[in-house]
């Protein structure tokens, strides 16, 4: 995988994701108590061998280059050509934000030039999965293609949100439509589609001449799905590589954690006593930056305090360093790094950020509470949704209660 540079697109707003959102970019939310999104694309980059990463920021980007500064580039020898490298915009070629992923790519590509890649691997870096790129780059090569697209099989509803393949014998792609509303479904199979994951292998002087051909097309969307690969498909050779997932379970892993529901769900589904997601796995092992903090604690078992018996406990539920469950109950929870959860407090399928504290007597339900906000003693949150709303806190169509960075909670007076 010398001859190949990645380049993670991870400078979407994401706006349906807010308030966790508000203050950093979708890539760099956090995710399973000790990790960001964007740590699966990089740990997939690495566990397949590839060692040259371009990260293409845009918007709120400090957390996220934060947190590749401080636990990615210890992967990664620049002595030995090896790098990590967030790449802001530099309006190199342009004065305009960039105007969508292949223009992303474009306004970078002296860069690209510069490392001289065989092949360029492209990816999203809001996607929660494990793939082994290097089959995908292999299956490139064997089959001759100028770009090979990864496919995943998804039901008719869901493929109206994504880039929809048709392929024949071979897997050559015959057509492609973007989000379209009557997709047409996959062959032998009426209701599944062929889906884009978002995932290219593009030879590199192909990738190069087609983003500076499309750069020059004023009524281009300058996107990838709406443009690059339609008007490929005719002239040149494109291929599908079917997703091969490395997560070892029965049923294929992905994940698109684009809306606060959706993100919710993925959460408390590693809760779960066999998760789908397997985050305990040499094989393929997630990395992230850790901070250096003691394990998590649990302490008073049944102590006679002023209200009662208490006992620090958490049952089906994830905790992460430093966390200190003292005389508090998490029930199928996701607890990052320095929670806390004071006396006869009670948390339920909840996502509790890193140093999040839960005052004594708090009951939360459903809720997602973000990073260093303190929940004062007595509050009750996820049980009275106007209340919540009235407080100013998000409560979405599922009833998931989202309390943002910098919000304030009022205790019951």
């Amino acid at each position: 995988m010398k001859d190949v540079l990645a380049v993670v697109l991870a400078g979407g707003k994401g706006s349906r994701l807010e308030p966790l959102t508000r203050d950093r970019a979708k890539p760099a939310v956090p995710f399973g108590g000790g990790y960001r999104i964007i740590d699966f694309t990089l740990s997939n980059c690495l566990n397949s061998g590839i060692r040259r990463v371009l990260l293409l920021t845009q918007y709120k980007a400090m957390s996220l280059d934060r947190h590749i500064t401080l636990g990615w580039r210890g992967y990664f020898c620049r002595e030995l050509g090896e790098f990590v490298d967030v790449v802001p915009p530099q309006q190199r070629i342009d004065e305009k934000w960039y105007q969508g992923t292949a223009d992303a790519v474009y306004q970078n590509i002296y860069t690209l030039e510069k490392e001289r890649p065989k092949h360029v691997v492209i990816l999203a870096g809001d996607h929660i999965y494990k793939m082994d790129y290097e089959k995908m780059v292999a299956a490139h090569e064997a089959s001759g293609a100028d770009l090979t697209i990864g496919a995943l099989r998804v039901t008719k509803e869901e493929a109206t949100q994504f880039g929809v393949m048709q392929v024949d014998k071979s897997n050559r792609i015959v057509g492609f439509q973007e989000k379209p509303a009557n997709p047409e479904p996959a062959p032998g199979d009426p209701d599944h589609c062929l889906a884009s994951m978002g995932i290219y292998v593009f030879n590199s002087h192909f990738l190069f001449d087609e983003l500076c051909k499309d750069a020059a097309l004023p009524d281009s969307a300058h996107d990838f799905g709406k443009n690059i690969i339609p008007a490929n498909i005719a002239d040149r050779k494109v291929m599908a590589f079917p997703f091969k997932d490395e997560n070892g379970k029965s049923d294929a892993y992905w994940r698109d954690v684009g809306t606060i529901d959706a993100y919710y769900e993925a959460n408390l589904e590693l809760t779960n006593v066999e998760p789908q997601l397997n985050l305990y796995d040499d094989h393929w092992p997630v990395r992230s930056f850790q901070p250096n903090l003691p394990p998590a604690k649990f302490v008073f078992d049944n102590d006679q305090g002023e209200a009662g018996p208490r006992r620090g406990e958490a049952v089906d539920s994830i905790v992460s360093s430093g966390a200190i469950l003292s005389g508090g109950k998490a029930v199928k929870c996701v607890i990052g790094h320095g929670a806390r959860v004071n006396s006869y407090a009670s948390v339920e399928e909840s996502i509790l950020f890193s140093r999040v504290n839960i005052g004594r007597r708090s009951k939360i339900r459903r809720a997602i509470i973000d990073k260093d906000v303190e929940i004062p003693e007595g509050v009750e949150i996820g049980y009275d949704h106007d209340a919540d709303r009235a407080r100013g806190f998000t409560v979405t169509e599922n009833g998931i209660v989202v309390i943002a960075k910098g919000d304030g909670v009022l205790p019951i007076s």
